[in-house]
């Protein structure tokens, strides 16, 4: 692995500066973070946080890797922007052959460029203005349903609401032609997925998504859509590039699309196996609605690690030394399962809805879409549960279910049910 790394580092260079961005496999003793049992973390994950809130990872390309899984020490690390950078331009190798391989974005970047970036985000994603995309959300979910009802008794949820409804609503809110969905899907999934090429196929899979979208934000300098792209461009295109505002883009759609997708899907597998909460959806206020929802995102958490932190010095964390240029890696479904903080941690249990969850992440670089994304799951949840109150799966076999086996972000690539299951005779 030494060799490796300095054979890597070395390529036209004069530092030992590793390049993640040819790392096609992920080493195994290092996975268990991004892996799981169904629903849930493997058992690898609580034994780690049992031991300590923080462990020593491993190294790989002669970066020391260090993970987080307790609550209050990933708290600390994702608000403190003075000991850690998110900047990883500094790993990503040689000069990128096109704009669209340049790392960019709010997860990836620091201030003044990450203050910048998210003042032109943040007036757009305030519920005063998210209340414009209700009725369209709204209208998304109906017709979404609709097409369930008029097809097959037994539908792929993945597919026909998981997938369909996020993508229509960052469409929307993006103003972009939905005539790239099934690009959008492969390449959402690809983008995550470590499994296949490792960091590699991550980065090339985002490097053609970039693309797309930055020749999206040039169109629109010609003829502004009515979305967000349309609206930035219109009210303050001439301060911002192409590349930056195709970042930006690119950001919503890794945050609001296949994150909203894996948290309904796997979020209605979980509701079928929880009636009562099933039932709180159709019946409930707005105050149960809210709890089902938060807890479920709580305890599935579908992004399972925050984007890594770079150590900025030489400095302690919870009882280890870590050296300046060491990465930190937060296990936000590890942190979300502490329970030194909350009464059922590893089970879906209203009682944790009050408890602080990651699953939006925490401090500056926290989603700035994370009401839209309640937005989104309350009205598609609440709609299927009066839609079709006697759903069901339509497999006993967990083989049918396709869980991801290592991505980052962690979902269901299938999930058959019945949508009237009490009509089949017995």
């Amino acid at each position: 692995m030494r060799k490796l790394a300095l054979r890597w580092a070395m390529r036209g260079k004069t530092s030992l500066v590793p390049d993640i961005t040819t790392l096609r496999k992920i080493p195994e003793h290092l996975t268990y973070p991004l892996r799981r049992d169904g629903v849930d973390p493997v058992p690898a994950l609580a034994q780690a946080r049992a031991e300590e809130p923080v462990t020593v990872l491993g190294n790989v390309l002669g970066l020391d890797i260090f993970l987080v899984t307790g609550h209050e020490a990933a708290k600390q690390v994702l608000a403190d922007t003075r000991s850690y950078s998110n900047d990883m331009r500094h790993l990503m190798g040689s000069k990128p052959k096109t704009e669209a391989e340049e790392i960019g974005g709010l997860g990836m970047t620091d201030p003044p460029d990450h203050t910048r970036l998210r003042g032109l985000l943040t007036p757009e994603f305030t519920m005063r203005r998210l209340q414009r995309l209700q009725e369209p959300i709204e209208r998304i979910v109906t017709e979404a349903l609709d097409a369930m009802a008029n097809g097959e008794e037994v539908v792929d949820l993945v597919q026909a609401f998981g997938f369909e409804i996020p993508f229509q609503v960052i469409c929307e809110l993006l103003g972009l032609p939905t005539e790239v969905r099934d690009e959008f899907h492969k390449l959402g999934v690809a983008r995550f997925d470590l499994a296949e090429d490792g960091a590699a196929g991550a980065f090339g899979a985002a490097a053609e998504t970039r693309t797309f979208l930055i020749d999206q934000v040039r169109k629109q300098r010609v003829d502004p859509g009515d979305g967000l792209i349309g609206e930035i461009i219109r009210t303050r295109g001439e301060e911002f590039s192409d590349l930056e505002l195709g970042g930006l883009a690119d950001g919503a759609f890794l945050g609001g699309y296949e994150t909203s997708a894996a948290m309904l899907s796997m979020g209605t597998y979980v509701l079928l196996q929880q009636p009562e909460a099933f039932e709180l959806l159709r019946t409930g206020t707005r105050e149960d609605v809210d709890r089902v929802v938060d807890e479920l995102l709580r305890y599935l958490c579908p992004v399972q690690i925050a984007f890594p932190r770079f150590a900025r010095e030489d400095h302690e964390l919870f009882g280890h030394q870590v050296r300046k240029g060491s990465v930190v890696i937060v296990s936000l479904s590890g942190a979300n399962r502490d329970p030194a903080v909350m009464a059922a941690p590893e089970q879906f249990d209203l009682r944790n809805a009050n408890t602080m969850h990651f699953a939006f992440g925490h401090g500056m670089h926290r989603c700035v879409g994370a009401e839209l994304a309640r937005m989104e799951l309350r009205a598609a949840l609440t709609a299927l549960a009066r839609r079709f109150p006697d759903l069901a799966l339509a497999t006993d076999d967990p083989g049918e279910l396709g869980f991801r086996d290592l991505s980052i972000v962690y979902s269901l690539d299938r999930l058959p049910v019945r949508l009237n299951a009490a009509s089949v005779p017995a």
